[in-house]
């Protein structure tokens, strides 16, 4: 199909429509003829126009509404990220309470945990204590007087 196309203020508007075909005579068949097409009747592009406008609005529509509902879907998502926020935020809070609640009952028991430590430290010291006494007994028990120890004393007998 050919289009003939002239200028006007409006840009290119179609001059006139011409259709090729192809001659299936004997004569050479790289020959082609050329029918003009006729332009649509007036009531036929008012229909068209009425068509193009009915489907443009319905198709302006649906983009409208789908901008309305994801607009929708945004909003709802903000409130449930707000509620999750209000809901962590009373978790900060009950958290820093009861870490609160934690350093108190620290510090109350922090005497009680240097006495422990003090006695821990008393008991390590009995401790060696014990061991050096042990060792000292040991040598004790190993140890014989040197006049006993030499075989030239003989026990009484009789006394």
């Amino acid at each position: 199909m050919l289009v003939l196309l002239q200028r006007s203020y409006r840009g290119l508007l179609p001059l006139s429509v011409m259709k090729a075909t192809y001659m299936e005579s004997s004569e050479d068949p790289a020959v082609e003829t050329a029918e003009e097409a006729k332009e649509p009747a007036e009531a036929d592009i008012n229909e068209l126009c009425k068509d193009m406008f009915s489907k443009m609005a319905t198709y302006l529509t649906g983009e409208l509404t789908a901008t309305s509902e994801d607009y929708k879907l945004l909003e709802n998502m903000n409130k449930l990220t707000s509620l999750k926020y209000l809901e962590m935020k009373d978790i900060a809070i009950n958290i820093s309470r009861n870490l609160k609640d934690l350093n108190q009952k620290y510090a109350d028991l922090q005497p009680y945990l240097e006495q422990i430590n003090l006695i821990e430290e008393q008991v390590a010291a009995l401790e060696q204590a014990a061991y050096k006494l042990d060792a000292y007994s040991k040598k004790l028990g190993n140890y014989r007087p040197p006049l006993l120890r030499t075989s030239s004393i003989v026990p009484c007998k009789g006394i």
